[in-house]
């Protein structure tokens, strides 16, 4: 089941966020790297051809892992972000300065080892942050030296989109969204509406995973898990959008994989629409 939303990127619609594969708060290497390798070559076997990464993952490590387990990515699509970097303790800190922005395009180019980005994303602050026209102007001109493919917007709202395909093509819109949390319903329905892929992070909750009783009873209805149930809802919220669940663990990345045969009854959804 594929969605030609990434602009001419033909993919299938559950893709894989790498961000769990980094150690304790997102920083350091994993307990079991060689794991976390084989999470990464086992996604791919079954058919995810776009992973989600950023080189503030670790920082570097994810990055790194990604290049060792899958270089030369053929028949992949590897999106990263930039925007943030890490500090040692741990902290997630604004690089917005346009010295900053082409410093983080190029420590993404070498640690995946490649001479052009697929698809770069710009992480914001929120849409209350205002205006990113500076920073995507950046990232524009760094696609038109070559060393990205295509652009995006990382936790921004529909104003902020609008403000940046004034710049430049914007391939995609990758949002906190999920079947409990819709706040940023109006930023999808403008991605919908536009053709440009809705990339929903945390499609399970993130670093605290929800539950929710309906979702544990439409899952036993389909001889299911709440997991599923969760990412099949959110492929059926809009044609546009392609989830990308996280795991450090191969089981999890499998039942996370066979969500996209899961088929939700007009009924299933009229009772999953109580959540949100």
């Amino acid at each position: 089941m594929k969605v030609d939303a990434m602009l001419n990127l033909n993919l299938n619609r559950i893709g894989y966020g790498a961000m769990q594969l980094a150690g304790p708060g997102v920083y350091g290497p994993p307990a079991d790297p060689e794991n976390a390798k084989a999470v990464l070559r086992r996604a791919v076997e079954l058919g995810v051809d776009h992973i989600d990464t950023s080189d503030f993952y670790g920082p570097r490590v994810v990055n790194e892992l990604i290049r060792e387990a899958l270089h030369p990515y053929e028949g992949l699509t590897v999106v990263t972000k930039v925007g943030y970097r890490r500090t040692p303790d741990k902290s997630w800190v604004p690089a917005h300065q346009p010295h900053e922005l082409r410093e983080a395009v190029h420590d993404n180019l070498r640690a995946l080892g490649v001479d052009r980005l697929d698809v770069v994303n710009l992480r914001v602050g929120g849409r209350e942050e205002g205006s990113v026209g500076e920073r995507f102007g950046v990232l524009a001109e760094l696609r038109q030296e070559g060393l990205i493919e295509h652009l995006g917007l990382s936790n921004a709202g529909p104003e902020q989109l609008d403000e940046a395909r004034a710049i430049a093509p914007v391939a995609c819109v990758q949002n906190s969204f999920n079947v409990v949390d819709r706040a940023d319903s109006d930023t999808l329905d403008r991605t919908t509406a536009l053709g440009i892929a809705y990339v929903p992070f945390f499609p399970l909750g993130g670093f605290t995973p929800f539950h929710h009783r309906v979702l544990d009873e439409v899952a036993a209805e389909h001889g299911a898990t709440a997991r599923q149930v969760a990412l099949a809802w959110l492929l059926h919220r809009a044609p546009n959008v392609l989830p990308i669940p996280g795991t450090s663990s191969v089981r999890h990345l499998e039942e996370n994989l066979a969500s996209a045969e899961l088929r939700l009854s007009e009924q299933d959804l009229t009772r999953l629409d109580t959540i949100g």
